[in-house]
């Protein structure tokens, strides 16, 4: 059983250096099966070591375990400027998403501008619903506060469709503000482990830009939205919500890694849920 003393072990051993799947079959006492379903576990649950095989297919392919560091997530200067600005915002005015997508090739992307009347439809509640639903093994979710959820009908809202998911063995990753308001929106999706009897939805409290989801590594689709009152007046003429999807594995991939640079560093919403509960009120007696 992978414990948290065999997790740092791995951990601390892949930190120093890459390591092969034997070395650390070695360094914990199990076999080459178990350690290599532990990194796989850790990769996939804290996104802080990936792994490569080399020489694949052949009878001497070697799986090589390497720690994910912050200069690993850029591959290029914009990248690591595009993150850099991603990391100090606070609120999703303080970056667009279009920063990203101008560097995505054309054949790769596209983007949708949608009205107030659209976003609020069922149509468009459809097209995540089914989104959702072909979702394998990842979900990676940039939230506000989670109000995403209560998106849908009468019969079916996101809360419901990521708990059929979960019960199907999708990952879901959340990170958002947990805070007082929108925190019953929190323990909604909480909720979804308790029903499913295991982990399948994990939540972390940050502060953070980007809006938008992570479907497996077949698209990202990032949200923009631009508020007449945040521009000069007459520049524009009503809100206007954009979607950015994008196709390309390799920036796919990057942002999955942005969200994990993220996520390793944010507290649990279970966490603090706890704190927020013990708040205590304070009134004045007269």
């Amino acid at each position: 059983m992978l414990d948290d003393v065999l997790k740092k072990r791995i951990l601390d051993a892949v930190r120093q250096k890459p390591r092969s799947i034997d070395e650390l079959a070695t360094l914990i006492r199990k076999n080459w099966r178990t350690a290599d379903r532990y990194v796989q576990r850790i990769a996939e649950t804290e996104g802080s070591i990936s792994v490569r095989t080399f020489r694949e297919g052949t009878r001497g392919a070697l799986k090589i375990v390497f720690w994910v560091s912050a200069e690993s997530i850029h591959s290029s200067e914009f990248q690591e400027r595009l993150f850099k600005h991603i990391e100090m915002g606070r609120k999703k005015s303080d970056f667009s998403p279009s920063e990203i997508y101008q560097y995505v090739d054309e054949k790769k992307k596209d983007a949708v501008i949608l009205t107030e009347d659209y976003l609020d439809s069922k149509s468009n509640f459809e097209d995540y619903r089914e989104r959702l639903l072909g979702t394998k093994s990842e979900l990676f979710l940039f939230s506000g506060n989670l109000s995403l959820v209560n998106m849908g009908t009468k019969k079916e809202d996101v809360a419901d469709v990521l708990e059929k998911i979960a019960k199907r063995g999708v990952n879901i990753r959340i990170l958002t503000r947990v805070e007082i308001p929108g925190i019953e929106n929190i323990r909604r999706i909480l909720e979804i482990n308790n029903k499913v009897g295991k982990k399948m939805v994990d939540i972390r409290h940050c502060f953070h830009p980007l809006r938008g989801t992570i479907f497996d590594d077949s698209v990202a689709i990032l949200k923009e939205i631009r508020k007449p009152e945040i521009y000069v007046k007459g520049e524009l003429k009503e809100k206007m919500t954009t979607f950015y999807r994008i196709y390309d594995k390799e920036w796919i991939e990057w942002l999955k890694n942005v969200f994990w640079a993220m996520f390793r560093s944010s507290i649990s919403a279970e966490r603090r849920i706890e704190d927020i509960s013990g708040m205590q009120t304070v009134k004045v007696h007269r």
